[in-house]
């Protein structure tokens, strides 16, 4: 059932728009921490050689997770919709004007999960509007590569996850299944091992850590033995996630079970990638080819004197020194217009070829 009054600016619902007009796009990016819908002018996209820079961006809008295992169906749907609404809305659009969207959605792990999101949409849009839905790394890896689906990505924020695709098409993934099946690099799970931490240290399970007192200023508790509260009073990952930071500075400062979580982490995240890059060969035959690897996420931003984003690569480097690390210079949302724009210009091609 759609949600009317997010769509009241269109006047009590209705549908206006030139079908025929030269249209829009709609990029969304959907983490587990937030959702982000960008909006992009068809005729600036196809009217250039290439790619205009800066981008012509209509619109963008900002709203919860809508990672359906996080926080439910109803929840994560009223999100996408949301924030799609908001940004036609702030860009003067409606959905007669749009021609496609490209949605990239954590917790998109199968053909399943694909087109339950897609049945939420399709009431949403227009007959015309060409839906894609994608897991949201492939939208970061367009918004390092401009649109183009060659390399990997890892990305590492409240969650973790390597996607990667070959030339040919294949893709593979490597992680993102969620901190209960090991995603031990994401932001989730450096958090919830530093808690773990702060316990096991309290109760003689293990030793000392600077991480006792930093976490206990940073949520305002005087005792270990209140984290147990503060932690099932929510357990949402994103609220866990924000405690990375602390582990951060406890490592710089030298602790060294903060050290050790980090480094840890720098592994798994590693691992990701290189179990990517090996089943789709990206490396070539002799292992010495050039592949992009994007990197997306806070966890990998960097810091003062410890860089998880640089160990990471520094790590890679050991096994395939031609890696090509890139920072994007647009969010995910943008790749996701991008990768929009790509489809529809694809189908577009392929109709006339017939």
């Amino acid at each position: 059932m759609r949600n009317g009054d997010v769509w009241a600016f269109e006047d009590g619902g209705e549908i206006r728009g030139d079908v025929n007009g030269s249209g829009v796009v709609l990029g969304v990016d959907g983490g587990a921490t937030s959702t982000v819908c960008v909006c992009l002018p068809l005729l600036a996209l196809l009217s250039a050689h290439k790619l205009p820079d800066p981008l012509p961006v209509l619109a963008r809008a900002v709203s919860g997770c809508s990672n359906h295992n996080s926080v439910g169906e109803s929840a994560a749907r009223n999100t996408l919709e949301q924030v799609m609404a908001e940004a036609l809305s702030k860009s003067g659009s409606n959905r007669s004007a749009v021609r496609a969207v490209c949605l990239g959605v954590s917790g998109v792990n199968s053909s399943t999960d694909q087109e339950r999101i897609l049945k939420w949409i399709r009431d949403i849009f227009p007959i015309h509007v060409k839906l894609y839905v994608r897991n949201d790394a492939v939208a970061a890896l367009a918004s390092g590569t401009m649109g183009k689906l060659h390399g990997c990505v890892l990305i590492a924020g409240t969650g973790c996850i390597a996607y990667g695709f070959a030339e040919d098409g294949r893709e593979a993934r490597a992680a993102g299944a969620g901190p209960v099946l090991g995603d031990w690099g994401s932001g989730y799970g450096i958090a919830a091992q530093a808690l773990t931490a702060v316990i096991r240290s309290h109760d003689g399970r293990g030793i000392q850590t600077m991480l006792t007192n930093s976490i206990l200023k940073t949520l305002g508790l005087s005792s270990p033995d209140e984290l147990i509260g503060w932690t099932y009073a929510d357990p949402s990952w994103a609220r866990i996630a924000a405690l990375v930071p602390e582990v951060v500075s406890c490592a710089e400062a030298g602790d060294q079970i903060a050290n050790e979580i980090l480094v840890n982490a720098v592994q798994e995240l590693a691992l990701c990638v290189k179990a990517v890059v090996q089943r789709l060969c990206l490396c070539g035959e002799d292992g010495n080819s050039s592949f992009p690897v994007v990197m997306v996420g806070g966890v990998l931003e960097a810091n003062k004197s410890w860089d998880i984003g640089k160990e990471v690569i520094k790590y890679i480097q050991t096994s395939y020194p031609a890696v090509h690390p890139i920072k994007p210079q647009v969010e995910p949302a943008i790749g996701a217009a991008l990768l929009a724009w790509n489809y529809l210009m694809k189908e577009s091609e392929e109709k006339c070829h017939r």
